[in-house]
């Protein structure tokens, strides 16, 4: 699959300010900084699709993109540190997980880690809750050009083997680089199945 028309939709902080949940909807999720925005440019071949910025917190709403007139692409407020207040962080949290659990359209989860930290906390309860509630989850690890390849592996060891401490089953794994493109045909290829099996559950619905 290419992505050959991208639009940017609208922002929103309340569900009911979201669209119409008629397409497919993968949302991009992850602690302040770790290059969501980037990443969506990547995919999408655009430079400045969605707003990218050194300072974390910078995205502060739920961001809609249509992509091609038939699916959505979501870049979520990164949760974490960030320079706001700690009210703030927390109704972000809220809206984040809000969001996660009632979104209807919501296919799947692409939840970004940056693969030069050991795992943390904040990113392992967001893999709880997803878990917990059923929603289907890629972990994307970004920034991997900045890293050799058996520090990639050994950072990947520490989250699998973290990880089956809770589940009995992996989620899938991409490994991912804005810079050098790597993981984008993943990605992409991920969320055709995804539309796929979405508009057979329509069709089936309908019969």
């Amino acid at each position: 699959m290419e992505i050959t028309d991208p639009k940017y939709l609208q922002s929103a902080v309340k569900l009911v300010d979201l669209p119409s949940p008629v397409f497919p909807e993968y949302a991009f999720a992850g602690r302040s900084n770790v290059g969501k925005s980037t990443l969506i440019n990547m995919l999408c071949k655009r430079n400045k699709l969605a707003i990218t910025s050194s300072n974390p917190g910078r995205t502060q709403t739920i961001n809609h993109f249509l992509i091609d007139k038939n699916w959505y692409l979501v870049d979520l407020p990164g949760y974490g540190f960030a320079k706001v207040s700690k009210k703030s962080r927390e109704a972000w949290k809220r809206m984040i997980k809000n969001y996660l659990k009632n979104r209807e359209n919501l296919v799947s989860v692409f939840l970004l880690v940056d693969i030069r930290v050991d795992p943390m906390q904040s990113d392992l309860e967001i893999m709880e809750m997803l878990g917990l509630e059923g929603i289907p989850f890629v972990i994307v690890f970004t920034k991997s050009d900045q890293l050799k390849q058996q520090e990639i592996a050994k950072t990947l060891e520490k989250y699998k083997t973290k990880l089956k401490e809770r589940w009995e089953k992996l989620p899938e794994i991409v490994v991912s680089s804005a810079k050098k493109k790597l993981g984008r045909t993943n990605i992409l290829e991920y969320i055709a199945n995804g539309n796929e099996v979405f508009r057979q559950s329509l069709e089936s619905a309908d019969e």
